[in-house]
C-alpha cells in the first residue's frame, strides 16, 4: 500500500476533473490578509521590475553611455535572461536552509541595494566615481551618415564592468525572489483546495501586470521625458515599500520551515543512472520487506550501498525527468517572448512616434523643444497593449470563462493551453517580421524622418507607432495561455519537498529562452554577413536585417511547437495510466 507522501505526489493531471463546488467568495477564507500582502509585494516589486527594465535598452543606448544598439539589447538580454536563470540558487536556498519567508527578505535586500547602482550611474558625479572619465573616443557624428571611418573603429561600452556586475546582483536578487514569493504565496492557500490554488495563480499574474502598468504609465514616462536619475529612483521607493509591507505582513502569513532540498540527491541519482547505463524501470524498489523490481538487479540504484535512497527520493526523480522535457521544449517561446522588451522596443525607436500635447511646427518629431510644451509617447508605453489586455482577460478568465468551461468539463488542460500559447507567440514574432521588413522599404527608399527622443536623435520610418500593438497584443495573449500554466504545472507537479527548485527551474528555463535570444543575436552580428551587423549604424538598425532574425524565431517556434505537443501527449497519457493505479510499485513498472 502507498504511503501517505507518495499518495501526495500522485496528483490529478492538471486541467482535468476540476472541482469548483466551492463558492468564489470564500476560496480565500481567512486567508485574505496574507494574500492580499503577497499580491501587494508583487505588485511593487514588478513595477520595481518593469521600471528598470522597461527603458534599459534606451538608457544604455542613449549619450549616457552611447552603447551601440546591439550592444543595448544584447546587455537587456542577458540581463532578464539572468534574473531568471539565476532562479535555482534562490529556490535551493529556500528548500534547504532558510525557508520561503526568510530568503524572499534577504533577497529584497539585495535587490534595493543593487537597483540604487542606476540612479547613481544617471547623475554626473555617481558616473564619474563608479565609471570613471569617458574614454576620448566616442561616436562620431559621422557615423549616423554611414562613414567609412566609422567601420574601422568600434567603441568601447563605457562602464561596461560596473554595469555588468551590477545587473548580474540585480538579477540575483529578482531571480530569487521570483522564485520563492510565487511559491510562498500558494502556500497560504494550498490548504484550500485547488480551485484556491487555480484562483490565486490568476490573481498572482493579473498582480504581476497591474504592476507593470503603474511603472509603464509612470516611471517610463519620467524618465524618457524627465529624466533617468528621478526615473530610476523610483523602483528603488518601490522595492522599499514592498520590503516594510512584506515585514509587516509577516503575522498573518503561513510559513513552513525548510525541509531541507532534495536536489543533490537528485543529482545524485542521474549521475548514477547515467554512469551505468541504466533506466529507471531496472530501478529496485523494497516495500515491507519484500523486493519488487522490473528487471534484473544490476540496476545503477541496486545494492546494499543505494538502500539509503528511499521510495520517496526514487518517486521524486522520476517525477523530475518527466517534467524537464515539458520544460525545455519552452525554451523557444521564452527566446520569442523577451523580445518585447529588447528587439520589439528597439523596433519601436525607429517608427513614428507621435508627441503628446502636440501644438509645434516640429511635427515630425518625437520630441520638441520645450517651447513647444509637447512630450514624447514613451516607446514603452507599448508594452500597455500587452499588460493592459491581460489586465481585463484574467479576471474575465478567472470569473467567467474557467469556471464556465470547468462546469462543462471543458477546461483544457494545462499543457493544451500551453500549446496553445506557443501559436500565438509564434503569430506575434511573425508579425514583428513583416513590420519590419515594411519599415525597411521605406528606409532603403531614403523615406525616414528625424525624431528626438530624449536628447538622442533617431532615423525612423513614417510608419507610426501603433503598427507594434498587434505583436504586443498577441505575446499578451501567449501569455495567459502559457505562463499562467506554466506556473501552474510547475507547482502542482513537483515533488513536495522541491517545489521551491522546481519553481526556480521553471524560472531558469524562460531565463535559457532569454540568453539564446541574446546569443542568437550576437552571433547575427558577425562582420560581414550577419544580418544585425551594422557598425555604421550605432545606436540605429536602419542598416540591419532585423526582420530575417524575427522570421528565424518563428521557424524555431514552429519546429519545436511539434515537439512540445507530441511530449505533452505522452506526459499526460502517462499520468492518465498512473491514476487509477497510484503506488510507490507504478514507479517500478512500465509505464
Amino acid at each position: 500500500m502507498a504511503s501517505p507522501s507518495a499518495r501526495e505526489e500522485r496528483k490529478p493531471l492538471l486541467g482535468q476533473e476540476e472541482t469548483l463546488g466551492r463558492p468564489a467568495v470564500s476560496s480565500f477564507e481567512g486567508r485574505r490578509a496574507a494574500c492580499a500582502a503577497v499580491l501587494l509585494v508583487e505588485i511593487l516589486e514588478r513595477a520595481a521590475f518593469f521600471g528598470i527594465v522597461s527603458n534599459l535598452v534606451l538608457y544604455l543606448n542613449s549619450s549616457n553611455f552611447n552603447w551601440s544598439g546591439s550592444q543595448a539589447s544584447q546587455a537587456s538580454l542577458l540581463f532578464i535572461g539572468a534574473s531568471y536563470l539565476l532562479s535555482p540558487i534562490g529556490g535551493w536556498l529556500a528548500d534547504a536552509y532558510l525557508g520561503h519567508y526568510w530568503t524572499i527578505t534577504c533577497s529584497f535586500l539585495l535587490y534595493l541595494l543593487s537597483a540604487c547602482l542606476l540612479p547613481a550611474t544617471a547623475s554626473q558625479d555617481g558616473q564619474l566615481l563608479l565609471c570613471g572619465d569617458r574614454p576620448a573616443y566616442m561616436v562620431q557624428p559621422s557615423c549616423q551618415r554611414g562613414g567609412i571611418e566609422c567601420k574601422q573603429q568600434l567603441p568601447s561600452q563605457y562602464c561596461a564592468p560596473v554595469m555588468y556586475t551590477g545587473l548580474l546582483f540585480l538579477a540575483l536578487g529578482i531571480s530569487s525572489v521570483k522564485a520563492n514569493l510565487t511559491p510562498f504565496g500558494v502556500d497560504q492557500v494550498t490548504d484550500l483546495g485547488r480551485d484556491a490554488t487555480r484562483r490565486f495563480f490568476n490573481w498572482f499574474y493579473w498582480s504581476i501586470n497591474f504592476g507593470a502598468v503603474i511603472s509603464l504609465l509612470v516611471v517610463a514616462y519620467i524618465q524618457q521625458n524627465v529624466g533617468f536619475l528621478i526615473g530610476y529612483a523610483i523602483p528603488a521607493v518601490c522595492l522599499t515599500f514592498a520590503l516594510v509591507v512584506f515585514l509587516l505582513a509577516a503575522p498573518s502569513f503561513v510559513t513552513k520551515p525548510a525541509t531541507g532540498s532534495q536536489v543533490s540527491i537528485m543529482f545524485r541519482l542521474a549521475f548514477k543512472s547515467s554512469c551505468c547505463g541504466q533506466t529507471l524501470r531496472k530501478m529496485p524498489i523494497k516495500v515491507k520487506g519484500s523486493n519488487f523490481q522490473s528487471g534484473e538487479e544490476t540496476g545503477p540504484l541496486s545494492g546494499p550501498r543505494h538502500q539509503g535512497h528511499s521510495q520517496e527520493n526514487i518517486s521524486n526523480f522520476r517525477a523530475l525527468i518527466k517534467i524537464l522535457p515539458v520544460m525545455l521544449t519552452l525554451i523557444p517561446y521564452w527566446m520569442v517572448y523577451f523580445q518585447m522588451q529588447s528587439t520589439y522596443y528597439l523596433q519601436g525607436l525607429h517608427l513614428y512616434i507621435p508627441n503628446f500635447f502636440h501644438h509645434s511646427i516640429l511635427n515630425n518629431s518625437a520630441h520638441s523643444e520645450s517651447v513647444g510644451n509637447t512630450y514624447t509617447f514613451p516607446d514603452a508605453w507599448l508594452l500597455l497593449a500587452n499588460v493592459v489586455f491581460l489586465l481585463i482577460l484574467v479576471p474575465l478568465k478567472d470569473r467567467v470563462i474557467d469556471p464556465f468551461l470547468a462546469k462543462r468539463k471543458l477546461l483544457p488542460s494545462a499543457l493544451k493551453r500551453m500549446a496553445m500559447g506557443m501559436i500565438f507567440g509564434f503569430a506575434s514574432v511573425i508579425a514583428a517580421g513583416v513590420l519590419e521588413t515594411t519599415r525597411l522599404k521605406y528606409v532603403h527608399n531614403n523615406e525616414t524622418i528625424s525624431q528626438r527622443i530624449g536628447k538622442d536623435d533617431y532615423n525612423a520610418a513614417p510608419l507610426p507607432i501603433w503598427w507594434q500593438i498587434p505583436q504586443y497584443l498577441l505575446i499578451g495573449i501567449s501569455e495567459i495561455f502559457t505562463s499562467i500554466p506554466g506556473l501552474e504545472f510547475a507547482y502542482s507537479e513537483a515533488p513536495k519537498s522541491m517545489q521551491g527548485a522546481i519553481m526556480g527551474l521553471f524560472f531558469f528555463i524562460a531565463g535559457v529562452g532569454s540568453l539564446l535570444g541574446s546569443g542568437l543575436l550576437t552571433l547575427l552580428s558577425v562582420p560581414k554577413n550577419g544580418w544585425m551587423n551594422c557598425p555604421e549604424d550605432y545606436g540605429n538598425i536602419n542598416n540591419c536585417q532585423m526582420d530575417n532574425y524575427f522570421f528565424l524565431l518563428a521557424a524555431i517556434q514552429a519546429v519545436t511547437y511539434f515537439l512540445f505537443v507530441w511530449i505533452s501527449i505522452r506526459y499526460e497519457q502517462q499520468q492518465q495510466q498512473q491514476q487509477p493505479n497510484s503506488c510507490l510499485l507504478c514507479i517500478g513498472q512500465n509505464s
